[in-house]
């Protein structure tokens, strides 16, 4: 059995290939912004993806984008937003947001399920 973190970084990873085989560059991964963090932040021209991964090992007792309640939505946009003032972001200019779920089940075969504007 995989620890958590092993697990976090395994979906992260499925996650930022699905969104890089899409034309999107990472501009971060486990980005914190105080207290908060972002899973992955992308960038496709004009367009900014902040994704947020939920990776189990199955799939038995729900889907893992499921826990994605409307708390850690929050809490995901308000990183996102002290993210977009900071200087980080100031080099990227005026973008498009988008935010984005992936959900992986990890096994012997992964399985990503992306889910584009999620929340």
């Amino acid at each position: 059995m995989t620890s958590v973190r092993a697990r976090g970084e395994q979906g992260e990873a499925l996650a930022a290939s699905h969104l890089e085989r899409q034309g999107f560059q990472i501009v971060g991964r486990n980005v914190r912004v105080g207290r908060l963090e972002i899973d992955l932040i992308a960038r496709r021209g004009d367009m900014l993806v902040f994704c947020e991964v939920r990776a189990r090992q199955s799939a038995s007792f729900m889907d893992p984008v499921e826990s994605i309640d409307r708390s850690k939505a929050s809490r995901i946009r308000r990183a996102a937003a002290e993210w977009l003032r900071s200087g980080a972001a100031r080099a990227h200019g005026d973008l498009e947001v988008r935010f984005d779920a992936a959900s992986v089940i990890l096994g012997p075969s992964p399985q990503l399920d992306y889910y584009e504007a999620a929340f």
